[in-house]
């Protein structure tokens, strides 16, 4: 089941962007061991952390740090999202890892990256996307910056550049037979999603003011209006032919709005479409707009996407355990990717996963009354 079954991938527990990445790594069949760490709390229903066997290691003692060590030797990689120092100072760096297994493929996580002038400090998503220019090009004209929620830093420049970075490694240990350490900052991962902008900018396309460029909420035919019954839909009209649909379907005079490019009319044009979709609510725009090539799309809630027909259709998002979550993706022709299981409590598969690793029933009878693993209570 997946493109990555056959793969064993030791996931240190942080949170955020780590579970993420373990998340898309289970989503694609990869066997991904959770090592939490004692008096972790159950996670209860947390979609970020499932599909994954959890055991629960005191990381500071000799026996626990042994148990990661041992783990690591039948493993592909293992990865961790602590600040730069933190695993070599646990004994479990890179250089430790490894010598139990030349082939192993170590990933670290951080905001700023393993080395430069802020790399040992505190920081979150909205910290790094500020460093990147992300943040500086979202928000409201006149307004201040807006974060994207947690998307851009965490989770795409993060969780998700971490598991490309793993896999990338992994095909190049598959062929060389010796793997790698794979630095993966947020920093970094955020300024790679912003190449296009660098291009734009390169070619006089774009202004540093906010919500003065196509795809920034300037132009009225890119963005998003009230409807009469205060919800709100989405428009992204760009090419000619789409935009002259969205201009026949909102009952506009073609001929007033010819001037889709030019800057100095989009305030004029996004006054008049508000005042044209408030007559309507969202759901009658989306009776009229939906599936056409206008490029339309409501602006759902959490509570209602699952009900979409286009989302119900894909089975975009699934019921696991009674709790709506996003679906594994992307999805493959031949090697299927489902949904395994909800999170696991911290621990609950110590005993299995320390039997699997090669110790006996005694020696892991022992770690647990000496306090090395725990199980759930």
């Amino acid at each position: 089941m997946g493109p990555l079954t056959g793969i064993k991938i030791i996931e240190l527990a942080g949170i955020g962007p780590g579970p993420f990445c373990g998340m898309m790594l289970s989503d694609m069949g990869a066997e991904v061991i959770r090592v939490d760490r004692l008096g972790s709390r159950a996670r209860g229903q947390d979609v970020l952390a499932r599909g994954r066997k959890s055991v629960a290691v005191d990381l500071k003692s000799d026996a626990g740090r042994e148990v990661v060590l041992k783990l690591c030797e039948s493993a592909d990689a293992i990865f961790e999202g602590f600040r730069p120092g933190v695993t070599e100072r646990l004994g479990l760096g890179p250089d430790d890892c490894r010598a139990r297994n030349k082939r192993l493929v170590y990933g670290r996580m951080t905001g700023w990256g393993q080395d430069g002038p802020m790399a040992q400090a505190a920081g979150h998503d909205i910290n790094y996307i500020a460093l990147t220019g992300a943040l500086h090009a979202i928000g409201p004209k006149g307004g201040k910056p807006v974060p994207p929620l947690n998307l851009v830093g965490d989770f795409g420049g993060g969780g998700m550049l971490l598991a490309y970075g793993l896999v990338c490694a992994l095909l190049e240990a598959a062929r060389s037979g010796e793997g790698q350490v794979v630095d993966a900052a947020m920093v970094d991962g955020a300024a790679a999603l912003m190449a296009m902008f660098f291009t734009m900018k390169a070619g006089g396309m774009f202004q540093e003011s906010r919500a003065s460029n196509m795809l920034d909420g300037g132009a009225h035919f890119y963005g998003t209006y009230e409807t009469k019954d205060e919800k709100h839909i989405a428009l992204g009209s760009i090419e000619p032919q789409f935009y002259a649909l969205l201009i026949e379907k909102a009952g506009l005079d073609a001929e007033d709005f010819s001037a889709q490019m030019d800057q100095s009319r989009w305030p004029e044009y996004q006054e008049k479409l508000t005042r044209v979709f408030k007559t309507k609510t969202r759901d009658e725009w989306t009776a009229i707009m939906e599936g056409s090539d206008v490029c339309f799309a409501p602006v759902l809630a959490l509570s209602e996407v699952a009900d979409h027909p286009h989302n119900k259709a894909r089975g975009t998002f699934q019921a696991l355990d009674g709790l709506t979550q996003p679906a594994p993706a992307p999805r493959f022709s031949r090697t299927e990717v489902s949904l395994s299981h909800a999170s696991r409590a911290p621990g609950q598969d110590s005993q299995q996963v320390l039997l699997d690793a090669g110790y006996d029933v005694e020696a892991v009878a022992e770690m647990i009354r000496t306090g090395a693993v725990s199980i759930p209570e």
